[in-house]
């Protein structure tokens, strides 16, 4: 076990005084090394080697005076001696160690003054003999004090993973396994940081691997075993006879090394993994991602994904932030200069109570653990500064890990976040002993988080913690669409939404909403989840934020609004994110975190009141709608084929089609989808409604089309597609209008900013990816493609991906239209509406992929559509807009109003049908 800071003072003072008249290198340097390193309660000859010989750059031999390989090169010099050479020298001797040898610190000593170089943060510290004791804690890393508690993106983070996994997969390999395997691992890794951290000695771990069993790996395992049994085994109840170098293990308990394992087998190549992965400093190692580097070590799929299921710091800061963590600090602040409020303060932060009901590897609980440890820490410094000392370390720290609560599907996870707590927490203590001069340790492991392995969606929430203890819920429950769920998660779905209609199409974490607005019924707790933005967007805000206001008298407290998702995984796929805090309760301080860059940093909001698509306004759902709000055309589907691909034609078939039967011209019509009308590609189909039956019949490569379109619907498992086989000739769905038309793409890349909308001939055909508005008139398309329409949409529709997805139901039948516009309104839309069709028709050679690529948009498309926008915007009110939220916030209110006089007046000004020039 660690020194206390005192205890390393005392000795340091002495130490001092005895070497003070000390000037030799020759004679004196190795017992001055000796003595120093027992200051720390160090054994120099367990960790490290005199005149360590290497080569030099010159080939020649060099001698380290002193080197803890990977830790501390001692380099010693007679009194008076040049400092600066020394370190020269030092620096030499370093081209000749292996990477795992090289030092973090340099030490240049003449006995009187002491220079330590840290190389990886580029500082010196320089003072003399006597000042010694008063520069003690630079020398906090050789018991294992960490500088600093967490690095979110560290590379010894990958180091560790590739490390672990060899050692993983080589036990695999001889056929160890399983469960097993799993438990093994946990307890290798916890020696392994344990030995970085002063739970263990410095090293202790690594030592009795290289001290106590032989280099072909054959005893190992059994040494191993020996080793999990003293760690489980408290002093009073080991051998009497035990070997001294595992006597001096500490007992840790807690249930870690408890259960018995199968022995496992290890060869010298294993042995080596072994002894290479504790090589890595695991102080290093944030328990943040302890779990999720573990799971990558035990799968090696994602081994190279290192960090796909971890939530980032950054992100979990963002959700605890606002949900508590910045209202207690606000609170500190206030009373940190009161020594009566302080002990009232610190006993409120000890009786708060966490819950993860979809925990993982803990990441939640892990960062809420220490961000709250922290704040004790400010606490008692705080406390410590109006003089109140502290004469015993251990009776001032409150907060405990039996403070925290999770449920986790699998068991392996559930494990590894209990363990993960131990080590944050154990890490929490180590900064209060550095801060009060005493070492404290909560050895054996008495209390620990409450893990569940279980389903959250059937566990009672009250067994695992009663509500009236609890304070706040936390997590990030699974992203899982319901195309992905399984017959399990479908099952679960259906039994929490059971009675609520239409619900089969909501994501996997509604059932989390959902969970958790029941438990919260009637008390002050708080909750808020991480999801993907899709609860925020098209037909699942009414499914499931009317059921949380209308059933549980839900109100949401924050949001942000979305983001992407980061954390350290290597090619991790674009996920778009929010965060919703909510309760049972109402709350007059709400705040919306906007993103302009979904991958910046957000800007705060206060707001009266977040409605669920995270903007401001009341809380209304919109919901899906057969027939548009307002007095305006309807929207359709583009036409079905149901063809396998046969009715359509490329470029190629088209003219080896027309080279054999050029009569066929009349059949053949031109054919746009999204895709095609979005990127300028050109597409075909056979039209061939109300074709002369002879012209069918005269076609051989019109009969084979229609032939294999038949077949394919015969064939087909769904009645409703056979039936089509009696007319294999014509699409399945058609829609066709006879006027011109409105064409939407249904999918638009989110980095537009306006959906590419157009004007079609009846004689092109629009395919299902597309939705089409009869009758086209200017004013119409003015209006939908403005900016007005477009906030509205990237608000309320869904997503592909991250892509918008359009919708009839949803965006354009809701769409509140401006209320009464005057004749001169309607008049300059339809003529900024003409601008912006004839500056496209400027750029003939140009896709409208190009015309809206926000790099390469022409300007005088960009003011073409500026003007058209303030031209709508002015159809709304008089006042311009000043940004997005303050157009949604006038949106929503209008869209309440034409929801309430739906059924009592008429309905908003009919448009007027002005025909396109």
């Amino acid at each position: 076990m660690a020194l206390s800071w005192n205890e390393i003072k005392d000795r340091a003072l002495k130490f001092s005084k005895e070497w003070q008249d000390t000037e030799r290198e020759e004679a004196d340097a190795k017992p001055f090394l000796v003595e120093f390193f027992n200051v720390f309660g160090i054994s120099s000859k367990r960790v490290s080697t005199f005149e360590h010989r290497v080569k030099k750059l010159n080939q020649k031999d060099g001698y380290i005076d002193l080197l803890w390989k990977g830790n501390i090169l001692i380099e010693m010099k007679s009194r008076g001696k040049n400092l600066d050479k020394a370190f020269e020298q030092a620096k030499e001797y370093t081209f000749g160690l292996k990477e795992f040898e090289l030092p973090k610190y340099i030490l240049i000593c003449d006995f009187e003054y002491f220079r330590l170089y840290d190389l990886e943060e580029d500082k010196i510290i320089e003072f003399t003999l006597k000042e010694l004791v008063d520069n003690v804690q630079h020398f906090g890393y050789l018991l294992g004090y960490q500088k600093k508690i967490y690095k979110e993106q560290d590379p010894a983070n990958i180091k560790a993973a590739e490390l672990m996994g060899k050692l993983h997969d080589r036990l695999e390999e001889i056929g160890y396994s399983g469960h097993a395997l799993e438990v093994y691992l946990v307890r290798i890794l916890f020696c392994m940081f344990a030995e970085d951290t002063t739970i263990f000695e410095k090293e202790q771990f690594q030592a009795f691997v290289v001290q106590r069993t032989s280099q072909d790996g054959s005893d190992l395992a059994g040494k191993l075993q020996e080793l999990f049994q003293v760690l489980n085994t408290s002093p009073e109840n080991r051998f009497k006879n035990l070997d001294e170098q595992l006597a001096n293990f500490p007992y840790i308990n807690g249930n870690l090394f408890a259960e018995i394992l199968p022995t496992a087998s290890f060869d010298s190549k294993m042995r080596q993994a072994l002894l290479d992965c504790s090589r890595i400093d695991w102080s290093k190692i944030s328990p943040a991602i302890f779990g999720s580097m573990f799971q990558s070590v035990m799968n090696p799929k994602e081994r190279r994904n290192l960090g796909a299921h971890y939530t980032s710091e950054t992100n979990i800061l963002k959700l605890i932030k606002p949900l508590f963590l910045d209202e207690l600090w606000a609170e500190f602040e206030n009373i940190k200069g009161n020594r009566n409020k302080l002990p009232e303060f610190h006993k409120k932060l000890s009786t708060l109570k966490f819950l993860d009901p979809a925990c993982g590897c803990g990441n939640f609980l892990i960062i809420t653990y220490r961000e709250l440890r922290l704040l004790e820490f400010e606490v008692l410094k705080a406390q410590n500064k109006s003089g109140q000392a502290f004469l015993d370390v251990s009776q001032i720290l409150w907060i405990d890990v039996d403070q925290f609560y999770g449920i986790e599907y699998e068991e392996f996870p559930a494990r590894i976040a209990e363990v993960a707590m131990w080590l944050i927490d154990h890490q929490m203590n180590m900064l209060v002993s550095a801060e009060f001069g005493q070492y404290f340790a909560r050895l054996p492991l008495k209390k620990s988080a409450k893990i569940i392995n279980g389903n959250a969606l059937e566990v009672d929430w009250e067994e695992v913690c009663p509500k009236d203890e609890l304070s706040f819920i936390i997590g990030n429950p699974p992203f899982i669409g319901k195309k992905e769920q399984t017959i399990e998660q479908k099952n679960d779905m259906r039994q929490i939404f059971a009675g609520s209609k239409g619900t089969g199409v909501l994501d996997y974490v509604c059932a989390w909403y959902i969970t958790a607005a029941k438990y919260i019924q009637k008390t002050k707790i708080k909750v808020a989840f991480v999801s993907t933005n899709s609860i925020n967007q098209g037909e699942q805000v009414g499914l499931l934020w009317k059921l949380l206001f209308n059933k549980y008298n839900i109100k949401i407290h924050f949001a942000h609004r979305t983001f992407s998702w980061s954390n350290e995984a290597k090619g991790n796929a674009a996920v778009h994110c929010v965060i919703v805090g909510f309760a049972n309760f109402d709350t007059v301080q709400k705040n919306i975190f906007e993103y302009e860059d979904i991958k910046g940093e957000p800007h705060e909001f206060r707001v009266k009141n977040i409605n669920p698509f995270l903007v401001v306004g009341k809380d209304i759902t919109v919901e899906n709608r057969k027939s548009p709000l307002c007095d305006v055309p309807e929207m359709n589907y583009g036409n079905m084929p149901i063809d396998e691909g046969h009715l359509i034609l490329t470029d190629e078939d088209k003219e080896e089609a027309l080279q054999n039967e050029p009569y066929i011209l009349q059949t053949i019509k031109k054919y746009t989808g999204g895709d095609e009308f979005i990127n300028n590609k050109k597409r075909w189909c056979l039209w061939l409604l109300n074709v002369e039956p002879n012209i069918l019949k005269n076609s051989k490569f019109i009969l084979e089309r229609i032939e294999k379109t038949r077949q394919f619907r015969l064939d087909s498992g769904r009645a409703a597609t056979n039936k089509l086989a009696e007319k294999p000739m014509l699409f399945g769905e058609i829609r066709q209008p006879s006027s011109r038309y409105i064409i939407i793409p249904k999918i638009s890349s989110e980095n537009r900013k306006y959906i590419p909308i157009g004007i079609l001939e009846p004689t092109t055909i629009a395919s299902g990816s597309t939705l089409m508005i009869p009758n086209a008139n200017l004013y119409l398309f003015g209006v939908m493609t403005s900016e007005m329409h477009m906030a509205w949409m990237r608000t309320t529709c869904g997503r592909m991906k991250s892509d918008f997805q359009y919708s009839a139901s949803i965006v354009y039948n809701n769409f509140p239209w401006p209320e009464n516009p005057t004749e001169k309104q309607i008049k300059s839309i339809e003529e900024k509406a003409q601008q912006v069709l004839d500056v496209r028709l400027n750029f003939p050679n140009s896709s409208l992929a190009d015309l809206y690529n926000p790099l390469t948009m022409p300007p005088s498309l960009t003011k073409a559509h500026n003007e058209l926008d303030k031209a709508v915007d002015l159809a709304y009110r008089s006042q311009p807009f000043l940004s997005e939220a303050k157009r949604m916030e006038f949106l929503f209110e209008l869209y309440e109003k034409y929801t309430a006089d739906l059924f009592t007046k008429e309905k908003p000004r009919k448009i007027k049908k002005t025909v396109e020039k």
